[in-house]
């Protein structure tokens, strides 16, 4: 079955960097219309969508509240998606995941999404 597993995250200073990591296993990147998707969740606040990857063609877009800050890549052959977050503010402090669906869609909408990582925390100090 398909999972997602999700590293990376920890505890910087305001101003560093982090790059966070989503294993899939189950199915390939390469031979699949699967978009793999980032969404966080702070404390208190509903989960969005920040940024997205389309894994067979790299096709990628971008929340505009993170797009200058974030980088969102993938490696076929580890069978990975990656996000960059550099310059990170204390507002990025949240629980991170990495979301699939395979049926090719290009959303925003937590719904949309039937396969879910566990989550890798990132927590940024000022």
């Amino acid at each position: 079955q398909v999972q997602l597993v999700e590293s990376g995250g920890g505890t910087v200073q305001a101003g560093g960097s982090l790059r966070l990591s989503c294993a899939a296993s189950g199915y390939t990147f390469s031979g699949s219309n699967s978009c793999v998707t980032w969404f966080r969740q702070a404390p208190g606040k509903e989960r969005e969508g920040v940024a997205r990857i389309f894994t067979s063609s790299g096709f990628t877009r971008y929340a505009d509240s993170v797009k200058d800050r974030f980088t969102i890549s993938r490696d076929l052959a580890k069978n990975t998606v990656f996000l960059q977050i550099n310059n990170l503010k204390p507002e990025d402090t949240a629980m991170y995941y990495c979301a699939a669906n395979l049926r090719g869609l290009g959303t925003w909408a937590a719904a949309d999404f039937d396969y879910w990582g566990q989550g890798t925390q990132v927590t940024v100090s000022s």
